[in-house]
């Protein structure tokens, strides 16, 4: 069965490096307003904070984008709620996040509207405390990136939108209102 495996394995990876199917390349940067939240609170929490990603994007059609990505999120409580009351609880994240999205979008010049998902991990300190949850950890989690947002521009190299990366094992998401800029990368 191994060495089924280690077989089949070969055979994908040397049709995909025949086959060419990476279109373009280009790198995207974001940056924006960061959040986060727990899966279960009282009092109605958002913690704010910052937000910084950069996207290597490998363009396989006009519709589909694979996306690795590395970024910087920063939340910290304030101490309020959403009504501007004061509480205990909080969700906190100091992070480096990466990991890999696919990026489904309609290839429509000016204004082209995308959904991603995929997977990845996050490296830092987590803490999620509510009348629900009391979690405070440090090192390695995954989290389940989910985005959604538009391409604007002739090119669509203007990216506007919502990045939330979901993080089961801490209780709680992260995410972020960002704006994005791509530059094609020149292909030989």
């Amino acid at each position: 069965m191994k060495k089924s495996l280690i077989v089949l394995f070969l055979i994908f990876i040397a049709n995909l490096s025949n086959a060419q199917f990476i279109k373009e390349k280009s790198i995207n940067a974001q940056i924006g307003y960061g959040l986060s939240a727990p899966y279960k609170s009282v009092d109605r929490i958002v913690d704010k904070g910052f937000f910084m990603q950069g996207e290597f994007v490998l363009k396989v059609h006009s519709w589909l984008e694979l996306r690795p990505y590395a970024g910087l999120i920063l939340t910290r409580s304030d101490g309020k709620d959403l009504n501007d009351n004061p509480t205990d609880e909080k969700a906190e994240s100091k992070a480096f996040i990466f990991g890999g999205k696919a990026r489904v979008r309609a290839p429509i010049p000016w204004f082209a509207p995308y959904v991603e998902i995929g997977v990845g991990g996050s490296i830092g300190n987590f803490e999620t405390l509510t009348a629900f949850t009391n979690i405070d950890k440090n090192g390695f989690i995954y989290h389940i990136p989910f985005s959604f947002g538009v391409e604007l521009g002739r090119n669509n190299n203007v990216d506007l939108g919502f990045s939330y990366y979901f993080q089961p094992t801490v209780e709680q998401y992260v995410g972020a209102f960002a704006l994005g800029v791509t530059i094609p990368l020149k292909t030989k």
